[in-house]
């Protein structure tokens, strides 16, 4: 039997002070539901989506509630989940009026035939499948509602919603995706990682986070990985499956994180962070973002930070 082991990050951004602590209490939990999911004999998919499912149900994260204001003032979510034995996944992306994105993606990989739906087609999906509707208004935080009026006046300084959005100075930096990657004691593992978007993206905008290879991907022979910052720099290196490619290669989870970290920020200079797991089970993260909250459970020892250098443990 495997010794079962979880990492969940919430997003590689510039946390503001006033909500560091709630990020941070937010990740621990996240990583206490999906372990004991595992510690119960569940699957790695049981405990990534779990983990992913109580991120989305808190308004501190950009996923499910909480999700970022696109530029028409609507909340569009994508979401992806992926098991390591067979490669089986699903994911859905720019889905609107579903609390929790990334159990309609678990969906889409045990009772559909495809790996991604999108928009109105996921949303008829879902309510196929049994899975309720809720009113947008629900799932809308009071810092979205602050992000999208910050937004309206960003966009009239720089006069067109089509620029000015890569540079660090943009706003756009702001309240980034979910993820978890899982190990179970079969040695299956699996991942998952959700997203609101990025604040005032096109209707219709889907960035890297449903994109398999891109916003994560795992294989029991290598490991998991799930990955968070600007999307489309993300989608152009397929940054997921560089690092798993590191891995194959011979690299450490943390050191081929970095590796494919600096690859993205040299190649587009693109900015980000990704947490994940080997084969084993060993942890590794890293980000080259001001923050990202992250935290990690193994041997019934529990791992966490947000700040670059910091590790902080305790037992669970």
């Amino acid at each position: 039997m495997a010794e079962p082991a979880i990492i969940i990050h919430a997003g590689a951004w510039s946390v503001p002070d006033e909500a560091a602590e709630a990020n941070v209490a937010g990740v621990k939990l996240a990583a206490r539901i999906g372990y004991k999911v595992l510690k119960n004999g569940g699957s790695a998919l049981d405990a990534a989506e779990a983990a992913i499912t109580s991120l989305e149900n808190d308004k501190t994260f950009n996923a499910g509630a909480g999700g970022s204001l696109n530029a028409i003032g609507q909340l569009e979510m994508d979401a992806v989940i992926m098991e390591g034995r067979h490669l089986k996944a699903g994911g859905v992306a720019a889905v609107r009026d579903i609390r929790n994105p990334i159990q309609l993606a678990r969906k889409v990989l045990e009772e559909t035939q495809h790996v991604l739906v999108v928009g109105d087609g996921a949303c008829r999906l879902a309510e196929n499948l049994g899975i309720p509707r809720v009113d947008s208004e629900v799932l809308l935080s009071d810092y979205s509602k602050e992000e999208h009026r910050n937004f309206d006046k960003y966009k009239k300084a720089v006069g067109s919603l089509m620029k000015g959005r890569d540079d660090d100075s943009s706003p756009a930096n702001s309240h980034d995706t979910v993820g978890a990657c899982a190990l179970d004691t079969s040695g299956d593992v699996a991942f998952g990682t959700s997203t609101g978007g990025i604040p005032a993206q096109l209707p219709g905008r889907v960035g890297d986070s449903p994109i398999i290879g891109c916003g994560g991907y795992c294989d029991n022979g290598i490991g998991a990985v799930s990955t968070t910052g600007h999307g489309e720099s993300i989608s152009k290196v397929c940054l997921a499956r560089h690092i798993t490619g590191k891995m194959s290669e011979g690299f450490s989870i943390e050191k081929g994180i970095q590796e494919g970290l600096k690859y993205m920020e040299k190649r587009v200079k693109g900015h980000g962070g990704a947490v994940g797991l080997d084969k084993d089970g060993n942890p590794g993260f890293a980000f080259t973002t001001k923050r990202m909250p992250w935290c990690s459970i193994r041997e019934d020892t529990m791992h966490y930070g947000i700040n670059p250098g910091e590790d902080f443990c305790e037992t669970v």
